[in-house]
């Protein structure tokens, strides 16, 4: 039998580069997408290129993976913006919806037939501490990601049947380009502030997480959202 092949979207840089790479040493053949056709992967890893804010360019996306035979699924691409209600664009509150919540609905949809056939799966999708707590300025996101988990739970109740486990990781401050650009050095010093371990994670710690859920040592563990925050949602 040969190597499990994974997907993780998002997969360039930060927690998604990461979680490849872990996926890739544990044995699997990794496939990463990302936005820009020149994109490029992590060693060792296949490269498909995608703008998931794209409706045409998701579907058409979709249609190509569902019949790749992926056994692991990661949606870990998203996208952040900070800003009060009143003032918020409402195609940016779209766009988010539709890259952090339509585009894992999509990529699940399309690789479970394929799971339901060979009776294996794992799909994880990355949360975060703002699906689980909120924070004034991030009513978009909380949105999404509130919701990718509601998705999450719904679907592991579908497909557990076919030994199909959906699980989320809630990231909390990690140390990705996203979290400097979309916070600045200011917010970020505010927040570990409330972090007991009193630092941001590092991508690869994310990913130990990830990998375990999506490898066969997961073998009960299902609609669950595991927060990996150093503490912050404790408080």
């Amino acid at each position: 039998m040969g190597r499990k092949k994974a997907l993780v979207t998002g997969g360039t840089r930060g927690i998604g580069a990461a979680t490849a790479r872990a996926l890739l040493e544990s044995g699997h053949e990794v496939v990463v997408s990302g936005k820009s056709s020149g994109g490029q992967a992590p060693e060792g890893c296949e490269y498909l290129s995608s703008d998931f804010s794209n409706s045409s360019q998701l579907g058409a996306f979709a249609a190509r993976i569902a019949g790749m035979d992926f056994a692991v699924l990661v949606n870990n691409a998203g996208i952040n913006k900070i800003g009060p209600l009143a003032e918020y664009d409402p195609a940016d509150f779209g766009r988010i919806q539709q890259i952090n919540v339509w585009a894992p609905f999509m990529l699940c949809r399309a690789v479970v037939p394929g799971m339901r056939k060979k009776r294996f799966g794992r799909i994880v999708n990355i949360t975060s501490i703002w699906g689980v707590v909120s924070k004034a300025g991030r009513s978009a996101y909380s949105a999404s990601k509130f919701g990718l988990f509601g998705l999450s739970r719904a679907l592991a109740l579908e497909v557990a049947a076919d030994n199909i486990l959906v699980n989320c990781v809630a990231p909390g401050v990690v140390d990705t380009e996203l979290t400097r650009g979309v916070l600045g050095e200011k917010a970020i010093a505010e927040l570990l502030d409330r972090v007991p371990l009193g630092r941001m994670a590092q991508p690869d710690e994310i990913a130990r997480y990830v990998r375990f859920l999506a490898s066969e040592e997961n073998t009960y563990m299902t609609g669950q959202n595991i927060i990996v925050d150093g503490g912050f949602t404790c408080g």
